[in-house]
């Protein structure tokens, strides 16, 4: 009897653990894991110490997922405005004593960690921004954008300073998303769009040398293919050589033999596609498109305005964060420096990845016990 005692506790056990959790979005999200982790493996030169900080930081993410997927919406709404606080407090101490690797500031040392800010205001920026269009819900007018629109601005504007362009364009475009789910007019788009392209040569005056150089190698590659234009072509090379099948695991040439460049982080894409070929490349991108859906799902049965605001934020970041990446590897888009989601090699990154997952599960999981 004890022992059917015991195996009762464990099904309740594993029942709570398991109750807030979306297992279509989980098991997709946790696939594309783990065809990162396997791809890492590769990508580090079969450096099992990295995959293993990998495997670190998937434990801590997940923890994270559990704890925010069991957070109703309504008290992470709450939670909106300490967060963006927090997080452009961090910015701005980023930009006082932050630690400087490669050239850019982008980093806290937490003493056992380096934390990075801005990866926690992917998340709070939407965050705010959902929040504060609830409060307004019903009686939403222009200057409510403009006012979101500086609390897009702030943020944006530490990050590019650190200089982190890509992150910079990502945490706008997050922005961007709350407000076209908002109701930002067609027509305010559009102006928007026509003055950015008059402001572009203010713009383009903004960036850095190398961030210019990027644009104008994209253009066309082959003016500086040892310079500025070498990621791309590598890239390319790398990809291209892969053929339909790929060389196999662990037999990709320009990965081992270091012609590719940040192989375990931003162009690890390339790895992968060196390895396992079009045919891998076309079911890692039907997983990133099945997880999108099923995520598209869960915002459109949101039951609060907040809910369906941050929702539909969440899921249009992981489109773009594998588009961009996807399209910067394959040379369809200026490098920008964008990881590739649950597959790149960073922990702050993947934290902030699962986070999001959380909160399309929470949003899922407590829909009904919202009053419409």
């Amino acid at each position: 009897m004890a022992g059917f005692r015991n195996a009762d506790v464990v099904v309740r056990l594993w029942e709570v653990l398991v109750r807030r959790i979306d297992r279509p979005l989980f098991a997709i999200a946790m696939v594309i894991v783990g065809a990162g982790l396997v791809t890492l493996f590769s990508a580090a030169d079969q450096s099992a110490a990295r995959v293993t900080n990998q495997g670190v930081s998937l434990v801590v993410a997940l923890t994270a997922m559990w704890v925010i997927a069991n957070i109703p919406p309504q008290t992470l709404a709450r939670a909106a405005l300490p967060l963006y606080a927090a997080g452009v407090v961090m910015l701005v101490g980023v930009a006082l004593f932050g630690v400087v690797v490669n050239g850019s500031r982008r980093w806290l040392d937490l003493g056992l960690v380096r934390f990075q800010p801005s990866e926690l205001m992917k998340i709070a920026l939407p965050l705010m921004l959902a929040w504060y269009f609830q409060k307004r819900e019903g009686r939403i007018g222009w200057a409510d954008f403009v006012l979101a629109a500086v609390l897009i601005a702030v943020p944006a504007y530490l990050v590019k300073r650190q200089p982190d362009l890509g992150t910079s364009l990502l945490l706008s475009a997050s922005g961007f998303y709350v407000l076209f789910l908002a109701g930002l007019s067609w027509k305010l788009i559009v102006g928007l769009a026509a003055a950015g392209a008059a402001a572009g040569p203010f713009l383009w005056s903004q960036l850095h040398d190398y961030q210019r150089q990027r644009v104008l190698t994209f253009i066309d590659p082959s003016t500086d293919p040892l310079g500025a234009g070498y990621h791309t072509a590598q890239a390319s090379i790398a990809i291209g050589s892969g053929g339909v099948v790929g060389k196999g695991w662990l037999n990709g040439t320009q990965a081992h033999l270091d012609f590719l460049p940040e192989k375990h982080t931003d162009f690890i894409f390339a790895v992968f596609g060196e390895e396992f070929g079009l045919i891998g490349n076309v079911l890692l991108v039907v997983l990133y498109l099945a997880l999108i859906a099923r995520a598209m799902m869960i915002a459109s049965n949101a039951s609060t305005l907040f809910a369906r605001l941050i929702a539909g934020a969440v899921t249009l970041m992981l489109f773009t964060y594998a588009f961009v990446n996807m399209g910067m590897v394959s040379g369809i888009l200026p490098v920008v420096g964008v990881p590739l989601p649950f597959v790149s090699y960073g922990g702050t990154a993947m934290v902030s990845l699962f986070i999001g997952i959380g909160i399309l599960m929470s949003v899922q999981a407590h829909r009904k016990l919202v009053t419409t």
